[in-house]
């Protein structure tokens, strides 16, 4: 009889045949009820609604969203395939938004089908798709992309009402860009003899700095006794670059990001200090401020089945959870590799504030630092040599989040024209804060982009002199959300205020003639500092003048992750007990290390 191991093996062999070709949606019938069963018991697969599955992980968290935003558009397309079969597509406003590479997942798909019913489908996290009765338009008007029903650019844009224009500034800005002659649109304005559209379409086009597309849809429309009258719909306050070609969606878009935040960073952020005078006082904070700050990579893809998987299941050394001795093996190599990639970076910023071209270099030192994060794996066996070849060729999913980093066939475009504006942009601080951002939009890398997007704002600010920075674990949450505003609401004050304060305070604590990052000993002299609330608790508060002593620190590595805590005894016998060190500024080094600088209660 076989074992429980080996029936579970035998459902995800199953699984692993539907997973081809990159499918992560299913019908219930596609299993038989034994399969079915097993896996979801075991967490493969998850119910999205009564009759439908989509791939999952047995290692994701309760409440975890990725499994169900990496399978999203795929499941809606299924879906109204099953429900409508050909006869459904999106709307013209959605599949501008597609068009224009705008990826985050939408609270709610509205879907046009002769067949539709009025009816709202609840979806896993508060999504849903809601049908529309409405007639098919002309075939030509449709096509299919990555199985979705949309209007063409062409059509979409004839059909939205001037209100997707000051909602959707960018998407509008990346679609008109994309448009190589007006004969698309003319066609459907004539057809229609739509002059409103015309002088809207044609007002869009000058305002972007496209002349000759205006003035052929104006011409051509009055040839045809179509009298009409432009008018801009876009927003007065709208920016705009200058138009120089039809652009791939995906680099239009970064161009539109970066003009319309990079104004919000510059009022935000401190004033560039400028390349240091004292270039080996500089070097000397860098590598005092040195620490492994790597935190695990926010991208996930979607669990898929392997031949490897289905042995480990069957011989029955498979479990959910990671070993012990596996995990350590992988901290310590990605240890390792953090630390030679920061080498790298350290170098590239002793060039940068020796006078060299921060854009130009690291648009070819990059490459670098990614190998050194990942050779220790590859040495160990742990991932593939091919993982150091750069850029993924897969998607790439962020875990908790609506946002959804571009198809990988657009990175090719994205990462050169991101380098670009990188090298265009005069400012340290935009190219820094908006640098770091682009980085975790595109996400380039299978792994390590977080990491990536760290070392690139460093080597930024050090082009304005401002000194390393880091973000710290304790201010993750706050850090992913002002990411998330930035990539899903293009909001970037919130992103940009956040590293202002954390520069700001790097380059206060060089004013002072702090050390940075230093461990600290016992028996060195600490103060807290101004802004911190721990000396509340103590009656009376224990004031940012006075000076305590450390009498304990605990050991490497701690508990909490980068950040260690230490024990400090102020006058009057008020005692701080294990409070983080980042809390505290060194006034004095202890005079003699001692040898007990362990941890004490």
């Amino acid at each position: 009889m076989p074992t429980p191991n080996e029936k579970l093996a035998e459902a995800l062999t199953a699984l692993q045949e539907l997973q081809k070709e990159g499918r992560r949606v299913f019908r219930t019938s596609e299993f038989s009820r034994t399969h079915r069963e097993r896996l979801t018991r075991n967490a493969f697969v998850q119910e999205v609604i009564k009759g439908w599955l989509i791939s999952s992980s047995p290692t994701a968290r309760d409440g975890d969203s990725t499994p169900w935003y990496a399978s999203f558009w795929e499941f809606c397309a299924r879906y109204c395939d099953d429900r409508f079969g050909d006869q459904w597509h999106l709307s013209p406003e959605q599949s501008l938004l597609l068009h224009a590479e705008n990826t985050i997942i939408p609270p709610q798909v509205v879907v046009y089908s002769p067949k539709g019913a009025r009816n709202k489908t609840k979806l896993l996290f508060d999504t849903s798709i809601y049908d529309v009765v409405q007639q098919m338009p002309p075939r030509a008007d449709l096509m299919v992309r990555h199985g979705l029903r949309l209007f063409t650019p062409e059509a979409a844009l004839v059909k939205v009402t001037e209100a997707f224009f000051q909602q959707h500034p960018i998407e509008a800005q990346v679609v008109l860009s994309s448009i190589r002659d007006p004969s698309g649109i003319l066609r459907r304005v004539l057809d229609g003899g739509n002059s409103y559209v015309a002088g809207r379409l044609a007002g869009a086009f000058r305002r972007m700095g496209r002349a000759e597309i205006a003035d052929e849809i104006a011409t051509t429309m009055k040839a045809a006794e179509y009298p009409v009258r432009e008018s801009d719909p876009f927003a007065a306050q709208q920016v705009f670059g200058t138009y120089r070609g039809a652009k791939a969606p995906i680099v239009s878009r970064l161009e539109a990001l970066w003009r319309t935040t990079r104004d919000t960073v510059i009022a935000v952020f401190p004033k560039a200090p400028g390349l240091p005078k004292n270039k080996d006082e500089y070097m000397r904070f860098v590598e005092e401020i040195y620490q492994s700050d790597a935190y695990h990579s926010l991208s996930i893809e979607g669990y898929s089945v392997t031949p490897e998987l289905i042995e480990r299941v069957r011989s029955g050394n498979w479990d959910p959870e990671i070993h012990d001795s596996d995990r350590k093996n992988r901290d310590a190599l990605a240890a390792r590799g953090y630390w030679q990639a920061f080498q790298a970076v350290k170098a590239n910023v002793a060039q940068i504030v020796n006078g060299t071209e921060s854009g130009a270099l690291v648009r070819t030192s990059h490459r670098e630092w990614y190998r050194e994060l990942f050779t220790p794996c590859v040495t160990a066996g742990l991932i593939s040599a091919s993982a150091l070849a750069g850029y993924r060729n897969d998607a790439v999913y962020l875990r908790t989040s609506r946002y959804v980093p571009p198809r990988w066939e657009a990175v090719r475009d994205a990462m050169p024209a991101l380098f670009d504006l990188i090298e265009g942009e005069k400012e340290a601080s935009v190219r820094a804060v908006l640098g770091h951002w682009l980085i975790g939009y595109i996400h380039p890398y299978p792994d390590g982009n977080g990491r990536m997007a760290r070392f690139l704002m460093n080597a930024m600010l050090a082009s304005g002199g401002y000194p390393w920075t880091v973000v710290r674990v304790e201010d993750r949450i706050a850090y992913l959300q002002a990411l998330d505003r930035a990539s899903i609401d293009a909001d970037i004050e919130p992103f940009a205020t956040f590293l202002a304060e954390r520069v700001q305070w790097s380059m206060d604590a060089r004013a002072q003639g702090e050390i940075a990052d230093r461990r600290f000993e016992v028996g060195d002299l600490v103060r807290l500092r101004p802004n911190s609330r721990v000396g509340f608790g103590y009656q009376p508060n224990i004031r940012p003048d006075e000076i305590g002593e450390v009498y304990a620190v605990e050991p490497h590595p701690p508990q909490t992750g980068p950040t260690y805590r230490i024990w400090v005894r102020f006058l009057g016998e008020r005692v701080v007990q294990g409070t983080f060190a980042f809390e505290y500024v060194l006034v004095k080094a202890a005079e003699k290390t001692r040898s007990d600088s362990s941890l004490r209660s």
